[in-house]
């Protein structure tokens, strides 16, 4: 098997994961690839035991659908949590903060629990939780539709409602960033959810991990050159370097390399 074959074996089962259902032909259109060649790397998914079809559809395996949202989305936790930390750094007592959907974000939310004074408005109900304890904060939900098992709210509502609300801050993450800096979701609703805090908000902090680079996803939300702050647990591949060093000045790579836990970065100046 060939690696191409095996990274897109990989992007398949994340993507109906984190998505839970999908038919052949939206995968084919996130993978850009034909539906043949999909059909055919789900087939092998489903013979090992990795996905099963139902509807039409492709979904998780019944074991993979059990798995509890804070162990089936904890990849790469560590280095989350001290993308959390370095992004919590950035926001003191008494903010209002914007909490947009995804794991990354609940890192964060789970390293703000010692502010106090918090206001946060988010359509994630995982990170309102962890920041519930504080009977200081004030926390604020839309309506719509919860999500299982991922617990966020969903629906024409939240999108009405973020144009509601100004914010100091906003913490997000995407689906994907591509080789142009595109940053990417994968469906419109949620990438129109992200332009809108990220306009509402003085201050935007991209909190992503270093897997996400060269993800694909169909839907286009901003670039990430419109960021203020980009909090990384390493950096990037190569396809990326460029783009990372025009980023240098607002980069924060968190790091347990360093006494602090994070640091900016800086490139040598080019003679």
């Amino acid at each position: 098997m060939s690696s191409k074959t095996k990274k897109r074996y990989g992007l398949i089962n994340d993507i109906v994961l984190e998505q839970r259902a999908l038919s052949v032909g939206a995968l084919a259109e996130v993978l850009d690839a034909s539906t043949q060649t999909i059909r055919r790397h789900v087939d092998q998914l489903y013979a090992g035991g990795l996905l099963k079809r139902r509807h039409g559809r492709v979904e998780p395996s019944p074991w993979q659908s059990k798995t509890p949202f804070d162990q089936s989305g904890s990849n790469n936790l560590p280095e989350k949590r001290n993308i959390g930390e370095a992004a919590a750094e950035l926001i003191p007592d008494g903010s209002t903060v914007f909490i947009s959907i995804g794991s990354t974000p609940i890192s964060v939310a789970r390293e703000l629990r010692h502010r106090k004074g918090l206001t946060v408005i988010t359509n994630n109900l995982r990170a309102a939780m962890a920041l519930s304890d504080e009977m200081t904060n004030r926390i604020i939900l839309p309506g719509g539709e919860l999500r299982l098992p991922d617990c966020n709210i969903l629906g024409e509502e939240v999108l009405a409602f973020f144009f509601c609300y100004r914010a100091e801050f906003c913490v997000f993450g995407v689906a994907g960033v591509a080789e142009d800096g595109s940053l990417l979701e994968f469906h419109a609703a949620e990438a129109r959810v992200r332009k809108r805090i990220i306009a509402n908000a003085l201050r935007s902090i991209l909190a992503v991990d270093h897997l996400k680079f060269g993800r694909l996803a169909p839907a286009v939300c901003k670039n990430i050159g419109d960021v203020e702050t980009l909090i990384l647990d390493l950096l990037p591949n190569q396809n990326f370097a460029s783009m990372v060093e025009r980023l240098c000045d607002k980069l924060i790579l968190a790091d347990d390399q360093n006494p602090a836990g994070f640091s900016t970065i800086s490139f040598p100046t080019k003679k």
